[in-house]
């Protein structure tokens, strides 16, 4: 029916792995429009460059203004804060008057978006669920190519894009229908609809997922006793093994070697289980932290992690790698640096054919020695990869030197201030004064300072390389050993905490507060963490708890049912004098 009039069930999901798995599943049946939802965004914007043009130019003029009042109230000119603002402004305002020479605006979902007429992943999502939302027009073109449209991970989706499909179906309903799939216990992005539950209208159907496929019977009953609190929804289980789960309390009040703590652990599943790929060299095992920056320091990338992750706008994009100044040095950098180390001159070509400005068709066409550029091309690769010499481990910092003063690659603009000053070897004065300071140039002035072999391993980790993951990471993945582990202490977060969760810390002022006005409490987040990683585990899970108060967060889980005397381990107080 809905081939003969060219129309398609539009499903857009996370990531271009789960869009593969989708078409899989549906044996790439052509009535269905699977992708991601930055590519489903741009496909439904990209016809309309006049449009795009005038809410980047409003967009634009707005961060100009905001720019140049912080200017205003700065104290000190000759800041590093001021110049880098100034640049700024200096760069949008190109843009700006760059807009009314663009024909067409361009946009790579899955990679680098820097040339002039690129948009961001950012604004592809804002343009998007701004035209959706305000423009009848956009809204029956959306209707007539997609008269239905499923959303995967729908607790997850940009809350901006979740309310303008929401508008859409309340206007439309009898030519529209929105369909969700997710689990709103498994919430775990900043930037997902909060009360995506409530806004569902009584009238629509809201079938309830009852059998789990993946947990044996002991790891349910956990996570069916950790759900009870939140909203009563239980699970039946499809297997029949029992499986294995223990709690290690380790007494935090006292100095540990966490590394030795965790190998103990492990030993003691390997005994608990009967299986001897529980050990601390085996990567059979996957080691959760429910925390990024404790993932980051075990995996050794702190350095390059820990400022960026302080920048919340920047939280989601340090995830998944989006972030411009990440795609930069991980997909264009790095493959580089790899092709060089080994000798692989084919590789090292094809990087910067792909990527350097100096070999644009434009600039080539233009040049009376395009010849010479070629050759230029090949000396800055072969000057950046200088910096590696006699087994030298250069900073990101260097590297951004290197290429901006070759122009090897184009610098993103989140970058270019920094590069500007790193190429011309500016004298900047104090920040003490400046009440402004950005944000986001002092994040990356710190994360540069990052050995660049620190920054491949933080790559390995967001590609799931890496023994160590996160909730973040490892959602919809399953993994037959599990050891979560939690850490208030070393995760230094403030949005979440496993004592308070456990009962072995009383509610702050502001938590009470919250629940008394129904808002979010940190316990209510901590508890869909806990449950999401919990719920890894397909047949045997150790969940590490280090903690200050032992007996009261083993009373707790006594009293909560969640494990039984037999199941709670004390461990590390021998370990911890020797």
């Amino acid at each position: 029916m809905l081939k003969k009039v060219a129309k398609k069930i539009a499903i857009i999901t996370y990531t271009n792995a789960a869009c593969d798995e989708i078409k899989n599943r549906l044996d790439f049946d052509n009535a269905f429009h699977i992708s991601t939802i930055h590519s489903f965004s741009w496909e439904l914007i990209k016809p309309y460059t006049n449009d795009i043009r005038e809410y980047i130019r409003t967009s634009l003029k707005a961060d100009i203004a905001d720019l140049e009042g912080k200017q205003a109230r700065a104290k000190n000119e000759i800041s590093k804060t001021y110049i880098d603002r100034a640049r700024k402004i200096e760069s949008k305002t190109k843009r700006l008057v760059a807009l009314d020479t663009i024909n067409k605006f361009t946009y790579n979902p899955n990679g680098d978006n820097v040339g002039r007429d690129s948009l961001n992943h950012a604004e592809v999502i804002s343009i998007a669920a701004d035209f959706i939302q305000n423009r009848p027009l956009m809204q029956s073109i959306l209707v007539q190519k997609y008269p239905v449209l499923l959303i995967d991970e729908s607790q997850d989706t940009k809350k901006e894009l979740m309310n303008a499909f929401f508008k859409v179906q309340e206007q439309k309903p009898d030519c529209f229908t929105l369909g969700m799939f997710g689990d709103t216990m498994q919430r775990i992005y900043t930037d997902g609809k909060p009360d995506l539950g409530e806004a569902i209208p009584d009238s629509w159907a809201k079938p309830v997922k009852t059998i789990n496929y993946r947990c044996p019977k002991r790891v349910l009953r956990l996570i069916n006793r950790i759900r009870s609190d939140a909203d009563g929804q239980e699970q039946q289980p499809n297997k029949n093994e029992e499986g294995v789960v223990r709690l290690f309390i380790v007494d935090a009040s006292q100095s540990v070697d966490k590394t030795q703590i965790e190998t103990q652990a492990m030993k003691s599943m390997a005994e608990s289980t009967g299986d001897s790929e529980w050990s601390s060299s085996s990567s059979a095992v996957k080691v959760l932290t429910l925390e990024h920056h404790m993932a980051a320091a075990r995996g050794g990338f702190s350095a390059f992690f820990d400022p960026l992750y302080a920048v919340n706008k920047f939280k989601t994009g340090l995830l998944d790698g989006t972030l411009s100044g990440i795609s930069f040095f991980a997909r264009q950098v790095l493959p580089l640096v790899e092709a060089k180390s080994a000798g692989d001159e084919f590789t090292v070509t094809s990087v910067v054919r792909k990527y350097s400005p100096l070999l644009k068709k434009d600039s080539l066409k233009v040049s009376e020695q395009p010849l010479g550029i070629i050759r230029a091309a090949g000396e800055a690769a072969a000057e950046l990869y200088s910096l590696w010499e006699e087994d030298a481990d250069p900073s990101l910092r260097e590297v951004l030197r290197i290429i901006r003063r070759t122009r090897l690659f184009q610098v993103p603009d989140a970058l270019n201030p920094i590069a500007e000053r790193l190429v011309q070897d500016e004298v900047v004065g104090d920040d003490s004064d400046d009440a402004e300071l950005d944000p986001v140039i002092e994040a990356w002035e710190a994360a540069l300072q990052c050995p660049f072999s620190r920054f491949k391993e933080y790559v390995k980790y967001i590609s799931d390389e890496s023994r160590f993951g996160t909730h973040q990471g490892i959602k919809g993945l399953q993994f037959p050993r599990v050891m979560v582990i939690l850490d208030d202490e070393e995760s230094r977060g403030f949005l979440f905490s496993y004592e308070k969760l456990f009962g072995a810390k009383p509610l702050s002022d502001t938590d009470r507060r919250n629940e008394a006005e129904g808002k979010e409490t940190t316990i209510e987040r901590t508890r869909r963490l806990f449950y999401v990683t919990c719920s890894r585990a397909e047949e045997s899970l150790a969940i590490v708890a280090y903690t200050s108060n032992c007996k009261k967060l083993e009373q707790y889980a006594l009293e909560q049912n969640w494990f039984a005397n037999d199941e709670i381990v004390f461990i590390g107080k021998d370990l911890a004098n020797d």
